[in-house]
């Protein structure tokens, strides 16, 4: 019987995944055949790789899945929009910061350690993040490209963790703080670097890629 309900359970995972492979390159949402969003058992929408908080916005289902990190004005109604602009004018207008911490200070290579030099980076962005009127804390961690799909995404996935675990320890607010991992997909380094053999110069030279994005959104 539990072989019967493993495998009732796959088919219907194949057969979601053939429903929602349609729409993963247009939306930042997985969204089912009735044009609905996926959520989890916990009421959350369930994101696709392609997700930031820009193209949330820009996505008929960010107001619905992700309202409290994105603009407050691009989840009003516009005729209400209109009607606050005085008022918006005067009040706190959003300020967002993007800070990139290369990894030379927070991580050595291959490893999601925290190094005293990445601490401090952190503390730093502790001060400017408790300076503000916090919403929320996207920490997304990156590997360069040595080593397997698999392996590079789950370091990208512990080098958030660590960030948010000594973010958190500092007096941030936890569900303040949503980390994602891209392992080696996002490369900056782009061609520059040549060969795959691990050397030590391929290694510093791909040092760019072995980064955490940290990106802080609240209002002055």
């Amino acid at each position: 019987m539990i072989k019967n309900i493993v495998k009732k359970s796959l088919v219907l995972a194949l057969l979601a995944g053939v429903g929602f492979a349609a729409t993963a390159q247009e939306r930042v949402y997985v969204i089912d055949q009735r044009d609905v969003v996926a959520k989890s058992g916990f009421g959350l929408c369930w994101r696709t790789g392609y997700w930031t908080p820009a193209a949330a916005a820009a996505d008929k289902a960010g107001c619905e899945c992700d309202k409290d990190l994105l603009p407050k004005e691009a989840c009003e109604p516009k005729t209400a929009a209109a009607a606050s602009t005085g008022a918006a004018a005067a009040g706190a207008k959003p300020s967002n910061e993007k800070i990139t911490v290369a990894a030379d200070a927070l991580f050595d290579f291959n490893k999601a350690v925290l190094r005293p030099e990445g601490k401090a980076k952190l503390d730093e962005l502790v001060s400017k993040a408790k300076a503000i009127k916090l919403e929320v804390i996207l920490a997304v961690g990156h590997t360069d490209r040595i080593g397997g799909d698999a392996y590079n995404q789950k370091l990208s996935e512990k080098r958030a963790a660590a960030v948010k675990e000594y973010l958190v320890a500092k007096g941030i607010e936890a569900n303040r703080v949503y980390t994602e991992g891209k392992g080696k997909k996002q490369p900056v380094t782009g061609d520059k670097c040549k060969g795959n053999a691990k050397t030590k110069a391929l290694i510093d030279c791909l040092q760019p890629d072995r980064r955490v994005d940290i990106e802080v959104i609240g209002t002055k």
